[in-house]
């Protein structure tokens, strides 16, 4: 059996955190250098993804979407964003602070894609 080295002093369950240091440089410069890139990118999904869960919910999920005139492979293609982003279904979400009142979207304007007025 080889020694037992249990019963050593370490710093931490890290040991010195030298591999966790390198890590926390190499994680500050990437930041540094691709967040200015990035961030842009990131806020617009962010907010991309949003919309589609507010429009899923207030047009009553994937049928709702198709009676809008969103093709089913952009549906899915969105559903797909959304669950690999929040890691669930957007008909099972909920964000935190966003309540949707569907009776006051309804009865604010003509909302319903087949039922709008001609002009």
């Amino acid at each position: 059996m080889g020694p037992d080295f249990r019963s050593d002093p370490m710093d931490s369950a890290e040991g010195r955190g030298v591999a966790q240091r390198a890590w926390d440089a190499y994680q500050g410069g990437v930041r540094k250098a691709l967040g200015p890139i990035v961030r842009p990118v990131a806020v617009g999904q962010a907010i991309d993804l949003v919309g589609f869960w507010c429009v899923w919910h207030l047009h009553g999920g994937f049928d709702g979407l198709l009676k809008l005139g969103m093709p089913r492979s952009t549906i899915y293609f969105h559903v797909k964003k959304f669950r690999t982003a929040y890691g669930v279904h957007p008909d099972e979400f909920q964000f935190a602070g966003i309540a949707l009142d569907r009776e006051a979207y309804w009865a604010a304007g003509d909302n319903r894609p087949n039922d709008r007025k001609k002009k």
